[in-house]
């Protein structure tokens, strides 16, 4: 709960009412206006994901008007969306997962964390090390988690070493095996690590635990992100302070250090993340924000288009049941956090535009929201739609209603 939130005010507050809001981790659209400040000119996730896949298609989207967005060209337009759409610019100077969740809340950052593209400096590790009583870490490498694990998983075994990595996202990762390193210790390794370089400018720990053999080793589900709390108070509190349950599904909570999270749900996959957010769809009222990270995770990091086509893909033909689970006068918004085109250098995120679909169903559809300045938007319209006055961002709730 806010105490003190300056930046809410109850206006007769519905807590009865439903929305759902659902971020297509990395699912850029585009270089966004500053890409070059990011070493990111030419990114365009969605676009490349397409031109690399003959075939491609999401239909369901498609017909919601993610073709109509502007600068959108490898979806077709359609001359009747049944949605309301737009794109958005992300204020923070950042690409991470953090700034762009963050941004969807009301908090705006004005500096990023810092990242290691080099890995971590002696003097930071060193004192992890001395923390957690081992001679030292295998890896220190920006690298995908599950290379670095098949590259240095039976070193860690035979050594007892963590594994640590870093990525594009300002994060200190450390991964072990589970049979040789309980997930309670890896736990107090990250707990251990985030008192060290928190205070540094890194926004997460996340102990990534994994089992078997190699070279099949798997990562478990035992992912727990060890998170800096939001600077200031989020438009979820607001939602709390207001008798508005919120339910977070996936890594939301984790984003948030589980500021303004009324209950957590935690998913091992988007299929899984999908059928959590129907579950809450028909069993609560409230405000439901899923994150589903395998776009990121699992192809853009890898560099994997068509692996990340098909995720596309599977998401789209699921669409139709999560709209047949809404009732009339619920909201849904679909969206994205930041980019990851899967055929562009290196493996970071990259800096673009992301979508905004957004209705109430059986209300007003069709609708250009334009080029939203801020994420911010999408957490003002969420306040708005439950009756809650927020300062953040600029609602547009009513190109909905």
């Amino acid at each position: 709960m806010t105490d003190g939130n300056e930046n809410a005010v109850s206006n007769s507050a519905n807590p009865k009412k439903r929305a759902v809001l659902i971020v297509l981790d990395s699912v850029g659209i585009g270089e966004a206006p500053d890409a070059a400040d990011f070493n990111d000119v030419g990114a365009n996730t969605l676009g490349h994901i397409a031109e690399s896949n003959a075939g491609f298609s999401m239909p369901n989207m498609r017909s919601l008007g993610l073709g109509n967005i502007e600068g959108v060209c490898a979806i077709e337009a359609v001359d009747e969306p049944c949605a309301n759409f737009g794109r958005m610019q992300e204020i923070a100077p950042g690409k991470d997962t953090t700034s762009g969740h963050w941004e969807f809340a009301g908090v705006l950052m004005d500096k990023p964390f810092l990242t290691f593209p080099d890995g971590f400096p002696d003097d930071i590790l060193t004192e992890f090390c001395e923390k957690i009583g081992v001679d030292g870490v295998l890896g220190n490498v920006p690298e995908s988690g599950t290379v670095i694990i098949e590259r240095l998983g039976r070193e860690h075994i035979e050594t007892g070493k963590p594994i640590v990595y870093t990525s594009a996202d300002p994060v200190f990762q450390i991964a072990a095996h589970e049979d040789h390193v309980s997930v309670e210790q890896l736990y107090e390794w990250c707990e251990a690590a985030y008192e060290i370089v928190t205070p540094r400018g890194v926004s997460r720990v996340i102990a990534r635990p994994f089992v078997g053999e190699w070279p099949n080793y798997k990562r478990t589900a035992n992912r727990h992100d060890f998170a800096v709390p939001p600077p200031s108070a989020t438009m979820m509190e607001a939602l709390e302070d207001a008798g508005v349950h919120v339910t977070g599904v996936g890594k939301i909570s984790d984003i948030y250090a589980g500021h303004g999270i009324t209950s957590s749900l935690k998913t091992k996959s988007n299929d899984h993340g999908v059928e959590t957010t129907l579950q809450c769809i028909r069993e609560r009222d409230g405000f439901i924000f899923t994150n589903l990270v395998d776009f990121d995770s699992k192809y853009g990091h890898r560099r994997d288009p068509k692996g990340y086509a098909e995720a596309l893909e599977r998401f789209d033909s699921q669409l139709p049941e999560i709209i047949d689970a809404l009732e009339d006068g619920d909201l849904l918004m679909i969206t994205a956090d930041h980019g990851n085109d899967p055929t562009y250098r290196g493996t970071d995120h990259t800096r673009e535009y992301v979508p905004i679909i957004a209705f109430i169903k059986g209300a007003t559809y069709g609708n250009d929201l334009g080029t939203r300045p801020c994420f911010s938007d999408v957490g003002a319209t969420v306040a708005d739609y439950f009756g809650v006055e927020w300062k953040v961002g600029e609602s547009f709730l009513d190109r909905l209603i």
